[in-house]
């Protein structure tokens, strides 16, 4: 007797590996519970799929065809905005699945995934010039890759919105960053000592030699844990980085684990001092909200690798410490989308969620994705598109 596999499966599995990768994290996913999910068991579950990369590679690949599916059919910036919207809502994990989870790809599927990525941006490009001929080449494509970032920030909600609400305010956001103009923006408008090239770190002060190191370790923690993953980085790594011996790291941190909630935390500290600083001494909500966003905005330009590191290894922490990320993560949201509904009383809780979400993913890739990343005015053009986002511009 044959038996015949329910049309659509790889499908369904698909959509239920996206789903899990995208709330647990890759690593916290196993293919019996991607199968559990299916109901098929993991010997099945094998028989469409080799392994978990492979799983991986096909959920990107499903919801990066879409968006270029999307993208070739869009002949001005409305359609555009409406294309991007509908992707986001209806391919959701994507976001996660691409700014989180798609650097443990092999990399020449990695280089293939950012080679779709740019040919997407230049057909966005190209449409968005020919309604806006005066603008340069590098000013389209920064608001191309800003409009996709802005989008993919609905992943990163907890709970989804309704469809119809979201891809509403996702169009009206994503048509507001796309209207956005770069030109004669003031390369001298945010302290050069504060901003400096993406990626950068804060200076580490000055102290007794035991405590320097551990500072130094902290640092480099999070560049290397961002770069390679946590996985992918060695005790031996950790300490060449800082010039001592693997072995020499635990007379710091009893474990890698503990080290890297220790940079998570410390990197948490100084976000939360310097923006929250910004916001407490403006003159009102209107000033605050546009202290925070300068401050935020500064604070991503010297911290690169701590926001990516954020997005990328929160999972890899233990239960309670994980906890507590996710709550600083949910508090300072709650203060923005507070401060935004103040400024824009019209404005209600979802969309509120939504603007806050997109401006955060905005610029953490703003600040990480190059040759964008290194312009010299990239702080005034972030400011400018955060200011779209958020609809205060």
């Amino acid at each position: 007797m044959v038996v015949r596999r329910p049309p659509g499966r790889r499908a369904q599995i698909l959509a239920v590996a996206a789903d899990r990768f995208h709330r647990s994290g890759y690593h916290q996913v196993s293919m019996t519970e991607v199968a559990a999910g299916v109901g098929i068991t993991a010997p099945a579950l094998y028989r469409h799929f080799r392994g978990k990369p492979e799983l991986l590679d096909r959920a990107v690949r499903l919801g990066l065809d879409a968006l270029a599916d999307g993208l070739r059919t869009a002949d001005s910036t409305d359609a555009l905005a409406a294309a991007l919207a509908a992707v986001a809502v209806g391919h959701r994990p994507l976001g996660t699945l691409v700014q989180r989870d798609a650097r443990l790809l092999a990399p020449a599927r990695r280089a293939s995934l950012r080679r779709e990525l740019r040919a997407d941006t230049a057909l966005m490009a190209a449409v968005l010039r020919a309604e806006r001929p005066e603008l340069p080449d590098r000013d389209a494509e920064l608001l191309c890759w800003s409009a996709l970032s802005a989008c993919a920030g609905l992943s990163y909600q907890s709970a989804a919105p309704q469809p119809r609400r979201a891809e509403a305010v996702l169009r009206e956001l994503v048509a507001a960053v796309l209207a956005v103009s770069l030109d004669g923006t003031d390369l001298c408008s945010l302290p050069a000592d504060g901003l400096g090239e993406a990626g950068g770190e804060m200076p580490v002060t000055p102290g007794p030699r035991p405590q320097a190191r551990r500072e130094e370790l902290l640092v480099a923690a999070v560049r290397l844990f961002h770069e390679r993953g946590f996985d992918n980085v060695s005790t031996d790594q950790l300490g060449a980085a800082v010039g001592i011996t693997g072995p020499s790291v635990y007379r710091h941190f009893d474990s890698k684990a503990q080290l890297l909630a220790a940079s998570l935390v410390r990197s948490r500290e100084r976000l939360w001092h310097e923006v929250d600083g910004a916001i407490s001494a403006a003159d009102g909500p209107a000033a605050a909200l546009e202290a925070g966003l300068a401050a935020y905005v500064g604070f991503a330009r010297r911290n690169g690798d701590y926001l990516g590191a954020m997005l990328s290894e929160t999972e890899r922490l233990a239960p309670s410490d994980r906890r507590v990320a996710v709550d600083f993560r949910r508090d300072f949201l709650r203060t923005w989308v507070g401060l935004l509904r103040l400024v824009r009383p019209e404005c209600d809780a979802v969309e509120a969620r939504i603007r806050v979400h997109a401006l955060f993913a905005l610029v953490n890739d703003g600040v990480r994705n190059r040759p964008h990343s290194a312009r010299p005015d990239l702080g005034d053009c972030l400011l400018r598109l955060g200011r779209a986002v958020l609809g205060v511009s």
